[in-house]
């Protein structure tokens, strides 16, 4: 096991990691931009070290200087967390290059799984069922125009090397086609340096649902059953839940194969997410690879039982995965509701400012996952994520009654948050029949 490992993020992602390692009884060093200099979780780490100013790009996007201050802290790994560098494939290599381990999958795999194109032709390979599309990036107005109309309108423009639903557009028409394929590869190229796009035929009213896989370096892998995510707004996920209420076993059973066959064949080892489009029939379709740790991996760690930040960092480590797939089984129902400092009735405008007033629930069955605190100052460079108000309950019924409960307890103030959006969802009938889509939030509020 690891000495001590430098943590390449912020927020309450960098709290869980801490926390993970003081566990594994490994040494934290936490890396930090001057607007979270006073931020309270740098104490519980061994040590913080200041890598730039506020703004991301001057900070936790500067690999060099992360490099730099792992170098100093003579650090074994760094551990990027989600977002910023995480599914950087250069940044592995630069770990590579000055021989500190990356706790994530190697350089390769997350050019083969990261660019979705690339990904999706492995997935044809090994026979993991894809959304009709173009197969491959498109170059030429004309030739995207001709594979709509094969595969039929409406369809969906995604960026290949994109995530989080920039570069993403629908198209109902060839005229619409050609106007959003230019705005497509524009956002692309700003988000991503990578303007490339390809085509997908629009799945109806579809579920969002995904695999996690852990893979280790000694080709061992285990699926841990699948979280539905259909909750979202303009592609970002709201709500996720295990199990999902829309699939059967039998359903269930080949998602989460197709899922650890595709990892195989990436020769992949860490922690991934294999996400799913399944149609009002459980058709299901695969549409991309997370190469990292996902916001929502507590749904998974409570219904299994398993601590994915400890695997993520034992496997950096070259140990074995002791798991095996006949002891891993879904036990109850977790659900995670994502609370974001934004204002739900504005457009979901981000909201910084201080905390002054702040309760989190608590109580049987409530976890939250969260690095703020009365006091605390959100700023306005990063996410808006607060934190994560996750429930485990033995049925899901039992599950949304407690979130219910909870979110009835929680307050947060003067700031507004997706907090009173929560109250009405979970008392929505479409959702507490299980009803719904990804569309569901722009079609109801």
């Amino acid at each position: 096991m690891y000495q001590r490992i430098l943590i390449a993020n912020r927020g309450e992602i960098a709290l869980r990691i801490i926390r993970a390692c003081r566990e594994l009884g490994v040494e934290s060093v936490v890396v930090h931009s001057e607007a979270d200099r006073d931020a309270a979780y740098l104490k519980l780490a061994d040590r913080a070290i200041c890598i730039g100013p506020a703004p991301s790009r001057e900070s936790y996007l500067m690999a060099d200087r992360i490099i730099a201050a792992a170098e100093v802290a003579n650090v074994d790994a760094i551990h990027p967390g989600y977002g910023f560098l995480a599914e950087s494939a250069a940044f592995a290599e630069q770990c590579r290059a000055s021989k500190i381990d990356f706790v994530g999958p190697s350089a390769e795999s997350i050019r083969l799984l990261g660019d979705k194109a690339s990904a999706k032709r492995l997935a044809r390979k090994c026979r993991v069922p894809c959304v009709p599309g173009s197969g491959d990036v498109v170059e030429e107005d004309d030739e995207a125009a001709r594979i709509a109309a094969e595969i039929g309108y409406p369809v969906m423009i995604k960026a290949s090397a994109g995530g989080g639903g920039r570069g993403m557009r629908i198209a109902h028409n060839e005229a619409n086609l050609r106007t959003q394929l230019r705005n497509a590869r524009a956002e692309a190229l700003s988000a991503f340096k990578d303007g490339r796009v390809y085509l997908e035929k629009v799945i109806e009213q579809p579920r969002h649902v995904e695999v996690q896989i852990l893979g280790d370096r000694h080709g061992n892998y285990v699926h841990l059953w699948e979280r539905d995510c259909s909750m979202q707004r303009r592609h970002q996920k709201i709500i996720e839940e295990s199990p999902s209420p829309a699939i059967g076993d039998r359903v269930r059973e080949e998602l989460c194969k197709a899922a650890v066959r595709l990892a195989k064949a990436a020769n992949y080892y860490s922690a991934a997410t294999v996400e799913f489009l399944v149609d009002r029939k459980e058709n299901f379709y695969f549409i991309e690879v997370n190469t990292r740790i996902q916001v929502e991996h507590p749904v998974t760690e409570l219904v299994t039982g398993t601590d994915l930040i400890k695997w993520q960092i034992r496997i950096a480590a070259n140990q074995k995965l002791s798991l095996r797939q006949r002891d891993i089984v879904q036990q109850g129902c977790a659900i995670e509701a994502r609370i974001n400092a934004e204002d739900p009735e504005n457009g979901f405008r981000p909201c910084p400012g201080r905390i002054e007033t702040f309760r989190a629930p608590g109580g049987p069955g409530v976890r939250w996952d969260s690095h703020v605190h009365a006091g605390y100052v959100i700023p306005p460079y990063y996410d808006s994520l607060i934190g994560k108000l996750i429930v485990h309950q033995p049925t899901r019924d039992e599950a949304i009654a407690c979130m219910r409960r909870a979110l009835a307890e929680f307050e947060i103030g003067p700031i507004k948050t997706t907090i009173p959006l929560h109250r009405e969802i979970f008392g929505h009938n479409a959702f507490i029949s299980g009803q719904i889509d990804t569309s569901f939030i722009e079609r109801t509020w």
